[in-house]
């Protein structure tokens, strides 16, 4: 039990040793006060990144059903052209995709197609660092783009984190920011305060300072207080979120469904949080790839369906954007095992409210290829500034360190 009278550095260093009272760690602190200065007020929309790990296989995601060099490189692989969902005479989706298929008639989803980069990488940890960090290894990085984007980000009331990662992977580059530092969540509970006395640690951490905090260690109780009540502020809304949030969308039974029903759960408690990072892994099929990826895609497209089902049932529609992307395509033929090798172009999806729907750019040529593999057309890195600048309002070219020509693919831009 705390009084008026604990000396609250003492507590706070204390109270460290036996797991501080807020849930999400010892990174809290600093990414909540960080949250406080540099969050957005006047902009409300939302990016949801959706990461599929392992390099996913684009051409049999959308599909070049009516090309015969297809059916030629893929004989146990190439998806039946009675099973495909045709977007047109030539292209049609996995027939896993049946959500992203009903969002793309509902005018939900944009596919950019081709993309890639120059003298692309093979390596899954390399070609993932480019993404994340927008140049080659050879190249000073010490932060990614969307931590650079989320610096540019104006102060906002409520203290809420510009951006979560939510997943129990190692926390993606792309996040990582010289000022900001964005917390992992695994589970909605750990957002919140725990504890036994919380009452009394509020009433604790919200009076002045102490003589004596700031006669030893004012700075250090000053920030862990400051961060500590924008960490009671956000928590106080994220139990709201658990409490209040109710649906009637029936979401699929998978990992990724249970996180984009945590963050429509956090969009519906109108946090203030601008991006939300989600991992699918298991995309690097090597072998047996039919039943494997069949498996992923389904799961991708019907928790991203449904999330957007429930965002549209709670009005967010035209706030949330979803942005799905993968390190490289794999190769165009496939192998001995029945699988495919690492490539390079494949397409990137953007699904929600908003967007110029369907097809953007030109299909990758499979008469026209580089070293076996499909030719990009499309910098990952212009999608990224049309996110940035049509999306999200921010100057693209800081972000991305250099200018990179933005695509048409939202709606009015």
């Amino acid at each position: 039990m705390f009084s008026e009278r604990t000396n609250r550095r003492r507590f706070l260093y204390t109270s460290g040793g036996g797991g501080l009272a807020i849930g999400i760690g010892s990174s809290l602190p600093s990414c909540f006060l960080h949250a406080a200065e540099s969050a957005t007020g006047d902009e409300d929309r939302i990016l949801v990144v959706v990461q599929l790990s392992g390099g996913n296989d684009g051409l049999n995601t959308v599909i070049p059903y009516a090309d015969d060099a297809y059916r030629a490189a893929r004989a146990t692989l190439a998806v039946p052209r009675s099973e495909v969902l045709a977007i047109d005479d030539d292209l049609g989706f996995h027939p896993s995709l049946r959500g992203i298929k009903d969002l793309l008639d509902d005018g939900q989803v944009a596919v950019v197609q081709g993309v890639g980069y120059e003298n692309p990488n093979r390596s899954h940890f390399e070609s993932m660092d480019i993404w994340h960090s927008c140049v080659r290894k050879d190249q000073s990085r010490t932060d990614g783009w969307i931590g650079r984007a989320l610096e540019q980000f104006t102060a906002a009331d409520g203290g809420d984190v510009p951006a979560l990662h939510l997943g129990e992977q190692q926390q993606p580059f792309a996040l990582a920011s010289e000022t900001i530092r964005v917390p992992t969540v695994k589970q909605l509970e750990a957002f919140q305060l725990r504890g036994a006395d919380s009452p009394a640690l509020r009433r604790l951490l919200n009076g002045p300072p102490t003589p004596a905090a700031d006669q030893a260690g004012g700075d250090l109780l000053g920030f862990l207080q400051s961060s500590t009540q924008g960490a009671i502020s956000a928590s106080q809304r994220v139990t709201a979120a658990a409490e209040g949030y109710q649906t009637d969308i029936k979401y699929p039974q998978s990992r990724l469904a249970d996180q984009l029903r945590l963050v429509a759960q956090l969009i519906s408690a109108e946090m203030t949080t601008r991006v939300y990072y989600l991992q699918l892994d298991g995309f690097d099929t090597h072998a047996q790839q039919g039943d494997t990826h069949a498996i992923l895609l389904r799961q991708w497209s019907d928790a991203v369906a449904a999330f957007l089902r429930d965002m549209k049932a709670h009005g967010h529609t035209d706030r949330v954007c979803v942005m799905t992307f993968s390190e490289f395509g794999r190769r165009v033929a496939e192998n001995a095992s029945a699988g495919t090798d690492h490539g390079a172009a494949g397409p990137m999806f953007l699904c929600g409210g908003g967007l110029n729907a369907g097809l953007i750019g030109t299909a990758p040529r499979l008469d026209d290829l580089q070293q076996g593999d499909l030719k990009h057309s499309v910098d990952f890195r212009s999608v990224y500034a049309s996110v940035l600048k049509d999306w999200l309002g921010t100057d693209p070219d800081r972000v991305l360190r250099g200018h990179y020509e933005t695509l048409p693919l939202f709606a009015g831009a």
